[in-house]
């Protein structure tokens, strides 16, 4: 930051006279030049400024020491919002309304004492306008005040959770890499069941293991083979890296609109570092966590406190939550989804008054891998059902799923079932994959125990496709064959198929219209039997 002689020298000579005069000093230098420096040597004194914060109002006191735990400095749209403004002036406008006789804020208070300077600083949102103290008058006032520096971020914001915010449970799992299987499954074989978890698409994306909605062979092989602890680690470190992973967009019920753009990297990083000051294991509550940081830290995810241009609409009502007056709603309700996040990702637990309420409580545990003592199972029926454990080798998994009907599992949620049917064999020879590879993946996961009749079932398909077919037909049945022969003559012989027996055919389907026509014509009135 600037030290004091160069902020000065950004102001005009009459207000540099007002400061002078608000310390007490009358100048003898007649320039800017000399009045600035005169100024500056007058004023780093330590007994001059303790003299002057002596005199400080409380509300003022409170805004030098708000930048004090700043670091001495604050972006200038958050340090206004709760000191207050300082009226835009000309040197001849200050000279007939005095406004340092009667500040309106805080602000302007410490601005005209040459306590407060305010000025634009590159960061990593762009330039942005900042309230500061000028550097080598910062140790002094560092010194009177708190006689060390305070910096915010190592103190975590926020307090421990109540009890009551505690006193339900929701342990982390890893079943984001169970999820990540099945849709990778899914998108493999094209089936656009089951829709993927809220976040899971765009975290695949940012580890490289989709693209263009298609799994990439290389990454996917790599992700399914290694241990749970690496593929979850994986996960999160794609997450930590990535610019293109926007919690903001996947806010539950939040629609974001328009071609403003944010920066959710920049803004994750800050959310970690602040959630990183809370001990490890210790429960935290997470409405005095956000009621935390919309007080220190309020544009946290905003630059230069833009709350107009990004349009976020509540999705319930279509309201548009522009402006800070809905905070809560937009930035508050991310810290609330980075939380669910990380809880997602295995390395938070959350805690809730009871089941079923919203969480209120927070605690980080490093990272959360589950089934390690757990045994992999995998039983396979005479029928062709297989059934494996949520610990199973995932990249088996994958592989198994391609040649099978998924079964509803919820009822077992560490279980994943799945039926060998013609259909999905037939499904599976149109990817490229044979019957024999489910027979080899079954043998060597089973270690040989695959029921015999499912043996001679695969291998017979893969001779001879299949052999068998269960179908609905609609079915025309005559009283004698005469009146088959005459429907075979007739135009309505088209929407006849395969003759059952000589007064039974298959009509074709969606012909049923027709073939009564026929009849009617031929003067036999049919009667309709169809059985749901």
């Amino acid at each position: 930051m600037p030290d004091l002689i160069h902020t000065f020298l950004k102001y005009d000579i009459g207000l540099i006279r007002i400061i002078a005069a608000s310390w007490g000093l009358e100048l003898e230098s007649l320039d800017l030049d000399s009045a600035a420096e005169e100024l500056s040597a007058s004023v780093l004194d330590l007994e001059t400024v303790t003299e002057t914060i002596d005199i400080l109002s409380p509300q003022t006191r409170s805004a030098l020491g708000a930048l004090l735990e700043s670091n001495g400095k604050m972006e200038w749209v958050a340090f206004s919002r709760k000191y207050g403004d300082i009226r835009e002036m000309g040197e001849a406008r200050r000279e007939r309304e005095r406004p340092h006789l009667k500040p309106i804020s805080p602000a302007e208070n410490l601005f005209y004492r040459g306590l407060l300077a305010k000025a634009f600083f590159d960061t990593d949102k762009g330039a942005q306008e900042f309230a500061y103290i000028p550097d080598d008058l910062l140790e002094l006032i560092r010194f009177e005040m708190s006689e060390a520096p305070r910096i915010t971020t190592s103190e975590p914001p926020g307090r421990p959770a109540t009890p009551v915010e505690k006193a339900f449970a929701i342990p982390a799992t890893d079943h984001i890499l169970d999820d990540a299987t099945t849709w990778l499954a899914a998108l493999r074989m094209g089936k656009t069941e089951p829709k993927p978890q809220a976040g899971l698409r765009e975290l695949l994306i940012a580890a490289g293991i989709i693209a263009n909605d298609e799994p990439q062979t290389e990454t996917v092989k790599f992700f399914l083979e290694d241990s749970r602890t690496g593929a979850l680690k994986s996960l999160i470190e794609a997450w930590k890296a990535s610019p293109t992973y926007d919690e903001l967009r996947l806010i539950p019920g939040l629609l974001c609109e328009g071609e403003w753009t944010n920066q959710p990297q920049v803004t994750r990083e800050f959310l970690l570092d602040l959630i990183g000051a809370i001990p490890q294991n210790k429960w935290w509550s997470i409405p005095a966590f956000v009621r935390a940081i919309k007080e220190k830290f309020p544009d946290f995810q905003r630059p230069a406190g833009d709350y107009d241009s990004w349009f976020i609409k509540r999705e319930s009502d279509g309201q548009y939550l522009r402006g800070f007056a809905y905070w809560d709603s937009v930035d508050g309700a991310l810290v609330k989804h980075f939380i669910h996040t990380l809880h997602w990702l295995g390395m938070a637990d959350l805690a809730a008054p009871e089941e079923g309420r919203e969480a209120t409580a927070f605690r980080t545990i490093g990272l959360k891998v589950e089934g390690s003592q757990v045994e992999e199972k995998m039983t396979v029926s005479s029928n062709g059902r297989i059934t494996l454990s949520r610990y199973f080798s995932r990249a088996a998994r994958y592989q198994i799923s391609r040649f099978c009907e998924w079964v509803d599992s919820t009822t077992q949620k560490d279980e994943y079932k799945y039926q060998v049917t013609a259909q999905s064999l037939t499904h599976a020879k149109g990817q490229g994959l044979k019957a024999e590879q489910l027979l080899s993946l079954l043998v060597r996961h089973t270690n040989g125990n695959v029921p015999p009749a499912l043996v001679k079932a695969l291998k017979q398909w893969e001779a001879h496709g299949t052999e068998a077919r269960v179908e609905s037909l609609l079915v025309l049945r005559v009283s004698r064959p005469e009146v088959m022969e005459e429907m075979r003559k007739s135009k309505a012989a088209k929407f006849l198929g395969e003759v059952l027996s000589p007064t039974a055919v298959v009509v074709k389907q969606g012909a049923e219209s027709n073939v009564l026509s026929a009849l009617a014509e031929l003067g036999l009135l049919a009667e309709v039997n169809i059985h749901e």
